[in-house]
């Protein structure tokens, strides 16, 4: 169950990844080494959308928070490499959106 205190932030979550689909998926895919984004888990392909979405298109929460969340999501849900995985692709996409 979502709390209605959560919502508005998932919607825009939402809405950004939809209206930016493409620019995630080449975003992620250029930041996996010898990978393709087809061949991730489910769970860990969600998980890295969330969190370039998150990276790339609202401004208003830093990207290492981003990434210590999307982190903790693959720690949860992921398998036991995830996190790892999960921060190393989500670093790559931080740095190589110019941020620092």
């Amino acid at each position: 169950m979502v709390s209605p205190s959560r919502l508005p932030y998932l919607l825009r979550l939402v809405d950004a990844f939809t209206a930016n689909r493409t620019q995630v998926e080449e975003t992620i895919s250029s930041s996996l080494d010898n990978w393709r984004l087809d061949r991730l888990s489910v769970m860990d392909r969600g998980i890295l959308r969330l969190g370039t979405t998150e990276i790339l298109f609202l401004d208003d929460l830093p990207g290492k928070v981003a990434i210590q969340e999307a982190v903790r999501l693959a720690e949860r849900y992921g398998g036991t490499d995830s996190p790892r995985f999960v921060n190393g692709v989500l670093d790559a996409v931080y740095r190589a959106s110019g941020n620092r």
